[in-house]
């Protein structure tokens, strides 16, 4: 008999799923053969992926348009899942919007934006969908933070506060859930070639050397990988992990200065 891949009869859902790491990992995904919800803002995007997906690995897709900065969206996508009878056995946070500049020079309700899909709508699905999966005593989780998370980041300030906190709360409820069946885990990238990121440098004009970009299909092959281990945290590539470890083991006040340095000489003006 053949060995069934290892998503058979489950059922991801990804946010964030129609560009970038989000629309790879639905590749990784579909690719081991779980059925896809595929959840953005973008419903014509999300269509063409799921029916490419479909047809590539024989898997289901459904798309759920959803804009998850809006205050109770979360709820209504929960319930949605529940009246089509669709059970969430993975739940992938991958949706997020990065800002590059100036905090002063930044309208207030940008950071708030930030905050409210970075943060709140990530909490709210949370909130939703994981403890049906303590309930039936299985469940994975990946949130997409980043390596902003680990230290402060000048010209990406809340950004990089909103990334914290979500590498924060992945490490609390892993060890909340631990017996439950449910593992939960960060992935935590550098600079990553996406669209999210090119719009960011290149409206500051800033260039980056091509080692420090990491290429998306990797980074979300890795996470993948981490989720399905049950990985607390996983920071991908040798150089990130460099980084993270340098900057653990760095005075903070010196780690303040350099990342300072850097950071003000990405800015313009």
């Amino acid at each position: 008999m053949a060995k069934q891949p290892p998503g058979t009869n489950q059922t991801v859902l990804i946010t964030g799923a129609s560009s970038g790491i989000g629309e790879a990992l639905a590749a990784c995904f579909a690719r081991d053969g779980f059925n896809l919800v595929l959840v953005a803002r973008s419903a014509d995007k999300l269509k063409t992926l799921a029916n490419h997906l479909a047809a590539e690995h024989g898997v289901k897709a459904w798309v759920a348009p959803t804009d998850l900065s809006k205050v109770g969206n979360a709820a209504l996508l929960a319930a949605k899942m529940k009246k089509d009878k669709h059970a969430i056995d993975v739940l992938v946070n991958c949706a997020g919007v990065l800002e590059h500049g100036q905090f002063v020079k930044m309208r207030p309700g940008r950071h708030q934006e930030l905050i409210d899909l970075n943060v709140s709508a990530l909490t709210e699905m949370l909130a939703h969908f994981v403890p049906p999966m303590v309930s039936r005593g299985s469940g994975r989780v990946l949130n997409v933070a980043s390596i902003a998370a680990f230290q402060p980041i000048p010209s990406l300030a809340t950004y990089a506060a909103t990334k914290a906190y979500v590498l924060s709360l992945t490490e609390s409820l892993a060890e909340e859930l631990k017996g439950t069946g449910v593992t939960i885990s960060a992935l935590c990238p550098g600079i990553t070639a996406t669209n999210m990121v090119s719009m960011a440098t290149e409206s500051s004009g800033l260039r980056l050397p091509g080692i420090l970009v990491g290429e998306v299909g990797k980074v979300a092959e890795e996470g993948y990988r981490a989720c399905m281990k049950g990985e607390v945290i996983k920071v991908p590539g040798i150089i990130n992990l460099a980084s993270i470890l340098a900057g653990r083991a760095t005075p903070k006040w010196l780690l303040r200065k350099v990342t300072g340095t850097f950071g003000r000489a990405t800015v313009k003006g």
